[in-house]
Order: C-alpha cells, then sequence, then structure tokens
C-alpha cells in the first residue's frame, strides 16, 4: 500500500518487484534476505522511501511494470521459478520470464495439466491462493474405474475428510464418460483432488484444472500461453 510522499510498505515494495507475494515477502524480510540502503531489514511493517536502494540477497531489485501470463500448463513439467534437480519447469514454456521475475501462483503438480497463471503482481497472487477469498477451482478428472454414485454422495455431503478437516465441494458430477468426473471447490489443500478419490480407492488417472478464480484455458492449446491486460485481472479479482 502506497503511504504517502513517495513512501510504501516494504512487503509492497518486494511485491512489486516480482520477488514474492507479500505474505511471502514477510518470511523474506524476517530471513534477513532484503536489505535498504545496504542494511539488513529484520522488522515487519517496515516503511521505506520508493528511490531507496533494496536488494535481495546482494542483488538490486526495484518495482517493475506488472505481467500476466495465462498458461495451459502440460504434463511434466513443475509448477516453480527453479529446480535443483534440473527437471522441467514451467518457467522454461516462458522463455522470457527471468527478464520479468514472473512466478507461477500457486501449484500445479507434475502431472496436472491446466490453467495456470503467472506473474510479477504479488497483490494478484495474494488475491488467487490465500484461502479467505475463496478462489473457485474447476478440475476434470480421470479416474481408473467408473465412480459409484455413494461415493458421489458423500463427496457432495461433506462426508470425507483430510489431514486438513472435512472436504467442502461446490459441485461434483459424472462427466461425459463413465470414468470422468467434474468437480469444483474453492479449498486450495495440497493434491486435494487426489487426496479426495484415494480415500474412496480411486486413482486419478488424469486431472486437469480448467477454471481458477475467472480464468479459463479455452482456446489456449495445450503448453501455449497469451497475455492478460491489468482490466481483465481486475475483473478477476474483484
Amino acid at each position: 500500500m502506497q503511504i504517502n510522499n513517495n513512501k510504501i510498505r516494504l512487503n509492497h515494495y518486494l511485491s512489486n518487484a516480482g520477488i514474492s507475494s507479500r505474505r511471502e515477502a514477510d518470511k523474506l524480510i524476517l530471513s534477513g534476505a532484503i536489505k535498504v540502503n545496504g542494511k539488513s531489514i529484520c522488522r515487519l511493517g517496515t516503511i521505506i522511501h520508493i528511490n531507496d536502494i533494496v536488494t535481495f540477497y546482494g542483488s538490486k531489485i526495484k518495482i517493475q511494470n506488472k505481467i500476466y501470463i495465462l498458461l495451459n500448463k502440460p504434463k511434466g513439467y513443475i509448477t516453480t521459478t527453479k529446480d535443483p534437480f534440473n527437471r522441467k519447469i514451467v518457467m522454461n514454456l516462458i522463455p522470457f520470464f527471468s527478464k520479468y521475475r514472473i512466478f507461477p501462483v500457486g501449484r500445479l503438480d507434475s502431472s496436472t495439466t491446466g490453467v495456470l497463471l503467472l506473474t510479477n503482481d504479488g497483490f494478484v497472487s495474494e488475491k488467487l491462493t490465500h484461502p479467505k477469498y475463496k478462489i473457485k477451482k474447476i478440475y476434470h478428472v480421470l479416474l481408473n474405474k467408473e465412480i459409484k454414485n455413494e461415493d458421489l454422495d458423500k463427496i457432495r455431503k461433506g462426508k470425507i475428510y483430510l489431514k486438513e478437516g472435512k472436504v467442502t465441494v461446490i459441485f461434483v458430477n459424472k462427466g461425459y464418460t463413465k470414468n470422468q468426473i467434474k468437480i469444483g471447490l474453492y479449498i486450495g489443500w495440497n493434491r486435494i483432488i487426489k487426496r479426495i478419490f484415494k480415500k474412496l480407492d480411486y486413482q486419478v488417472i488424469q486431472l486437469d484444472r480448467v477454471y481458477f478464480g475467472g480464468l479459463s484455458k479455452k482456446n489456449i492449446k495445450i503448453g501455449k500461453w497469451c497475455y492478460l491486460n491489468k482490466k481483465e485481472i481486475e475483473n478477476i479479482i474483484i
């Protein structure tokens, strides 16, 4: 949030520089990774001048123009900005990503395909991932066998419990084939779709996210991407 006289909170500065969301920026500040004018800053709520010199692990950073990229993620790519094991990452599909410090919003595991937003806008990232905003997600799921109607009812009625608590879905229906399921939910727990069906003794063969907070992959081929403008993003997060 801009304060006045060209001053800004440090965590907001970091998110606008494309380093992380504001929530993650607080962790970076507490870790001592951020310096302002050569001095380590470890206090949350710190306000700096817009022209102060800010460094992240010794590298100078600055606020950037916002960029929003919608990717139809293919199978076999890790949703991260770097990987120590040299596996394929989604950033490999965006050839200029390092120039803009963009990062993926949330995570899809390697075998999951579909809608993924990449941006350098920490505010938008937080809006789309923080549980309090209840962002809608829709998945197409292919199972190893036809699901029983009683198992569908268990999901609909909130009778599935995982370690985080009761699973509440917006809807769950059979798809076009006997093994296909369409499911919508607000919850963003790690690997939640696969865990729901594993609890009922089904194996997820394919998982495709077709909708995420107002974004869909319509007209975007697998492995391809397109730019979104600021107005499109604002329409999504309002």
